[in-house]
């Protein structure tokens, strides 16, 4: 099994959006209950049942059957079923989600919806390693904005692939920013061999792919709004 990442459509309408919210757990309805604004909840549930469609496929199981939990620093695991040797990884923004999975090491997916941020400077300098920052910087005006989703995409990634959550900041390691193609440059622990991909999803998202091993293929494809037809949610 090749390392994958499956593109899913997260605009869905009322009748599809029920079949998913039927197929999640206790736990995942109550997560999805938090949310206040009715957006995000409703891409809580799909983004969910999405992850559980994706990896049904992968271990030929019906998406119902997988229990989900979370390793010490909150990154999620799958507890059921156990020994498949299956890493896998979530993201969603706006209408896009984003499912990786791997037998290959640890992956980690992020995708990020662009939006207007003046600040994106301030905002590097205060979390990013000063190589990222003065590329930042070296880069013209007009370019800076689409740069710094495309920079923030691959450090998370990375952060969500070693899973350390706030114990791995994100000046203690650097990576290149775009337009330079995604790799790994710098880590306080050492320099490790990744695979960092990046996914063209247009103008307006940016995604990036990160798993901990060297010189991965990651195919990718995309499931349209019809993928929550497909899957009995009882």
């Amino acid at each position: 099994m090749s390392s994958q990442v499956v593109i899913v459509a997260l605009d869905l309408d009322p009748q599809r959006l029920s079949r998913c919210a039927a197929l999640l757990d206790k736990e995942e309805t109550q997560r999805a209950g938090r949310f206040l604004r009715q957006a995000d909840r409703e891409r809580f549930i799909a983004s969910h049942a999405a992850l559980r469609v994706v990896l049904s496929h992968v271990l030929d199981l019906q998406p119902g059957e997988f229990r989900f939990g979370c390793e010490e620093t909150g990154r999620p695991n799958l507890i059921a079923p156990s020994g498949s040797g299956l890493d896998f990884n979530l993201s969603h923004s706006g209408e896009i989600a984003l499912v990786g999975f791997t037998r290959e090491g640890r992956i980690g997916v992020d995708v990020e919806i662009r939006r207007p941020l003046p600040d994106a400077l301030r905002i590097a300098r205060g979390h990013f390693a000063p190589e990222e920052v003065r590329a930042l910087e070296d880069l013209p005006v007009s370019e800076r904005e689409a740069a710094f989703f495309g920079l923030w995409t691959r450090k998370e990634a990375v952060v969500k692939a070693l899973g350390a959550g706030l114990s791995q900041p994100l000046s203690r390691f650097s990576v290149t920013v775009p337009p330079e193609p995604p790799a790994l440059l710098k880590m306080a622990s050492g320099t490790r061999s990744w695979t960092l991909t990046s996914l063209d999803l247009g103008p307006d998202a940016f995604a990036t792919v990160a798993i901990t091993a060297p010189g991965l293929a990651i195919a990718h494809h995309t499931l349209t709004a019809g993928w929550a037809d497909g899957f009995d949610a009882k």
